[in-house]
Parts: structure tokens; C-alpha cells; sequence
């Protein structure tokens, strides 16, 4: 039997036992043989996840529980019948830009096939004619999740029904993190025989490189890719797409018409191995993320910066005139100095002096040493209601935030920024590697999410601290900046209200 398309170009050639080369008749019915027939050791469920891991995205199914990969760069959540292939650089422009928590992927397949060419062979297996078989024509519509979130994917694979794990989806997900995406593409369901056939011959068409995900598969020649343990033919050519299994022999035929599946030799089927993302390649679109990624991250750093000393240049020659009045509260009070400068870390660990001013005693270092037992936070920093340190000066200053004033000098300096991570020094910064690395990859700021989100419940401070560093690092953007922004007009306005008070640094 041969393996051909519907092209006038096909002519009579060797014969080829039916065993031993695959139709698009032949693959239309191989899944509903029994055992499942296999390519490279994989059937199409498993075929579908090395397509999606090639690219970088981590199938994800409902109900299906099984580790996740942490260096795969997608989670698509799916349901379990579901196939769907469609070209990813549709998504480039929101993945790289808007970055969202969830992107819906609505996924409109193209009209399907309104017949299929069906080769016929006489009793010795020669080409007789084509049978074109009609089938009905229709458009199909497939729902599919990209997230970055291993939790959000956890969750999907956990739910009890498909509904529930969209229920779950929408829970997890603000409106406001959620895009939506309509896509050309194809899709097929799982658990008809027929459509499963469709995917594996469109696989062979669509899919240019296997080998970057199945690495026991070899190149022949374009668009031809062979098993390690099959043998081709020296003197064989082959027209179209074709996968060569394990154990196959194409010796013997000059031409081979594709797009074909010689599927595996059920004795020679190799073992099915787990997809390993360490040495997948990064594909021609996650690239073109990472290059937008990174151009739209030293975009925003240069008009971040330039609005911080914008904004700084703004708040110091509007509160300038409150400098003396403040400095001369401190000395009379308490003397010298005006200022405090605490060592905090910066962009890549850097130490620089954090400037305030000074709202505590001058021994404020020893008497902390004293009052250890009585720090009512859960992490590494300090914090007392009623802190005897503060003088009277400080409880005031502290309470109309106007020490946190001298900051935006560090902000002009290029020390800080208007908002980020709150500035932490290098003895805090230890006691969480990961959190470190990941606040010290952009410039603390005066203001932040931590500041304007936190509880102060007992026990959740630390906590709260990590996740909203990592959150803002996450997430920062022009629209996360302004809204903390107008936030702290907030915070600041309810600290003037009796019975609030700041965290002891």
C-alpha cells in the first residue's frame, strides 16, 4: 500500500506491505486498534504534550493529577478530551506586554476537511485509484487557559469536574489579570477515533521539529524524521511529511508518499519517556517573548526613573519649608543629629544609607537589645506599639509620615525608587534566599505593596512581607505604581486618625 496525499503529482511505485507503511487511510484507523498503536514509543495524548512542551507550555488537564514542571514557561489548563493546535506568536504581543495571570484562549478551529483521499491496491497490493470519502463540514470552538501560576494549575488539575475547575479559575483570578484571546487554529476531540486520527496526520504537517522535545528521533530529511532504531532506506525518497517508528524498515522502496505514519513495530516499541524540559530548546516565539520582555522591562525602567526624579524633585521642594521646623523640633529635644542613616540593599545587593529623620535616641541601638523579648513581629524585623525608643518629636513625625521625607534624596540619588520593595538591610535580606533575589532585582521604594496592604496581624507579618515583595516584582507596571501611589495618600491619611501607629525599623 502507499502512503500519498491527494496530489496529481503521485505516481505508481514499489509496493509496500501494508504492515509496514501507513496511509492517511491507514492512520485514520490505527487508534482504534488493539493494543493502541504508538510513534516513537508515544500515543497521541502523549504526542500532544511533547508538541505543547516543545514550545515551552506545560499541558495541564483537569482531573489528571501529576507533577508539574518548574521550568516549563506555560501552564495551559485544559479539559481532558481536548487536543488543539494553533501558532503561538498570535499571543506574543500580551505575553510579553500585558502579562496577565490567566489568558483565556478561545481557539476557533478552521472548517474541517470536506472529504479525505483514500488510497486503493489490487490483491498484490499495487495502486489501483483514489477513494475520496465526503464527510461533513463544520467549525469548531475549543476554551484553553495559559497562566504562568503553578498554584492556578494545581488547582485546575484538582477539581472534580471541568465546571468546577472553571468556577475555581474565575476565584483565583481578579478580572482585571484576566485576558482574552481569539485564535485561529484546529481542534480535536480526544475520545473520537476519527479526530484523533486527524491530529496525528496534521501533527505530521504542522510539527517542523520533533526532535525538540522526543530526542531519540532523527532528521532524514525535511520533513522526515526516523526512530534511532529505524532503518531507511539508502535509495528511498520520500514526497511529503513522513514519521518513520521504531523497528520500521523503509529498505527496499524508492518512494514513500506522505504525509504518513509508519508507526512503531509493536516488538521493537520503545519505552515512553518523560519529557525532559531541562534540554528543550527555547522556540523561535518564546524568544521573541524574551526579547520583548526584556525591551519593554528597559523601557519602563528609563521612564520609571524618569518619573521617580520627577516625582522626587515635586515632594522635596513642596515639603522643603517643613525641613526647619522639623530639625529644630529634634534639637530641641534631643540635639544632634538631624538625620538618621540606616544601611539598606538595593539593586543587586548594593548597601547605600537610608536617610529619615531621626524620630528615636541616640541609644535606640542598645535599648533594642533589651527590649528583643517584647518584639511583637513574627519576622526579622522590630516592632513595639508603644516603642520606647521614639521620642516625642519621633511619635509625631512618625505619625504624619513626614520622616520618611529625606527618602526622596536616595530617590534623586538613584538609590530608591517612588515605589517598590521596602528597603531592608542585608541582615533581614538572609533570612529568605529566594525572596532576596527576587527584591533585589529592582529598586526599593519609599513606598510599596507591603505598605499599603499589611494587617498587622499577629504571626503574619514576615508572611505578608515576602508576598507582597514577590507580588510587586511579579507584577509591577505603570498601573501597579500609580495605584500604590494613590494608595498611600490613603494610608497616610488614616495614620492621622488616633490609635495608628508605623512598624519600629
Amino acid at each position: 500500500m502507499l502512503a500519498a496525499p491527494a496530489s496529481p503529482r503521485l505516481q505508481e511505485s514499489e509496493p509496500l506491505a501494508e504492515a509496514e507503511l501507513s496511509t492517511a487511510a491507514t492512520v485514520a484507523t490505527a487508534p482504534r486498534m488493539a493494543p493502541p498503536p504508538t510513534i516513537w514509543g508515544l500515543g497521541p495524548v502523549e504526542l500532544h504534550d511533547h508538541f505543547w512542551a516543545a514550545r515551552g507550555v506545560h499541558v495541564v488537564r483537569q482531573g489528571e493529577v501529576r507533577g508539574l514542571s518548574p521550568d516549563a514557561e506555560l501552564f495551559m489548563l485544559t479539559d481532558p478530551r481536548t487536543f488543539v493546535m494553533f501558532r503561538m506568536r498570535a499571543l506574543v504581543e500580551t505575553l510579553s506586554w500585558v502579562r496577565p495571570a490567566v489568558t483565556f484562549v478561545r481557539v476557533r478551529g478552521a472548517s474541517r476537511r470536506d472529504y479525505r483521499e483514500q488510497v486503493l491496491s489490487d490483491a498484490d497490493d499495487r495502486f489501483v485509484s483514489f477513494r475520496r470519502i465526503y464527510g461533513r463540514s463544520d467549525s469548531r470552538l475549543a476554551r484553553v487557559v495559559l497562566t504562568r501560576s503553578p498554584e492556578i494549575a494545581r488547582a485546575w488539575q484538582r477539581a472534580g469536574d471541568i465546571h468546577e475547575a472553571w468556577r475555581e479559575l474565575r476565584r483565583r483570578t481578579r478580572r482585571s489579570r484576566r485576558e482574552v484571546i481569539v485564535t485561529a487554529g484546529r481542534v480535536y476531540d480526544s475520545s473520537s477515533g476519527a479526530e484523533t486520527a486527524d491530529y496525528v496526520r496534521d501533527l505530521v504537517n504542522f510539527w517542523a521539529r520533533p526532535s525538540t522535545s522526543i530526542k531519540q528521533v532523527r532528521k532524514v530529511q525535511p520533513g522526515v524524521w526516523a526512530h534511532e532504531a529505524a532503518e531507511v532506506g539508502a535509495a528511498s525518497r520520500f514526497v511529503g511529511p513522513v514519521w518513520v517508528g521504531a523497528g520500521r524498515s523503509t529498505a527496499g522502496c524508492r518512494n514513500v508518499l506522505g504525509p504518513a505514519v509508519l508507526w512503531d513495530d509493536p516488538e521493537s516499541r520503545p519505552q515512553e519517556r518523560e519529557i525532559q524540559w531541562g534540554e528543550i530548546e527555547p522556540t523561535e516565539w518564546q524568544m521573541r517573548v524574551v526579547q520583548k520582555s526584556r525591551r519593554r522591562r528597559s523601557l519602563f525602567a528609563a521612564l520609571k526613573r524618569t518619573f521617580d526624579v520627577a516625582f522626587a524633585l515635586a515632594v522635596l521642594l513642596l515639603t522643603l519649608p517643613v525641613y526647619p521646623f522639623v530639625m529644630l523640633a529634634i534639637w530641641l529635644e534631643d540635639g544632634r543629629p538631624f538625620f538618621f542613616g540606616h544601611k539598606r540593599e538595593t539593586l543587586g545587593g548594593k548597601e547605600f544609607p537610608c536617610l529619615k529623620f531621626r524620630s528615636m535616641r541616640k541609644d535606640a541601638d542598645k535599648i533594642k537589645a533589651q527590649l528583643a523579648a517584647a518584639n511583637q513581629a513574627d519576622g526579622p524585623q522590630f516592632f513595639i506599639e508603644r516603642d520606647p525608643r521614639l521620642t516625642r518629636v519621633g511619635r509625631l513625625i512618625r505619625k504624619l509620615n513626614v520622616d520618611e521625607l529625606p527618602q526622596f534624596l536616595n530617590v534623586l540619588v538613584g538609590h530608591m525608587s517612588v515605589v517598590g520593595p521596602r528597603p531592608s538591610p542585608h541582615s533581614e535580606n538572609q533570612f529568605c534566599p529566594a525572596w532576596r533575589e527576587a527584591r533585589l532585582s529592582v529598586r526599593p521604594g519609599v513606598t510599596g505593596l507591603w505598605q499599603v496592604r499589611r494587617t498587622r496581624r499577629r504571626g503574619c507579618e514576615f508572611q505578608e512581607w515576602i508576598r507582597y515583595d514577590l507580588e510587586y516584582v511579579d507584577t509591577y507596571g505603570w498601573c501597579t505604581d500609580l495605584r500604590i501611589i494613590f494608595a498611600t495618600f490613603g494610608v497616610v491619611l488614616r495614620g492621622l486618625l488616633p490609635g495608628k501607629g508605623k512598624a519600629s525599623r
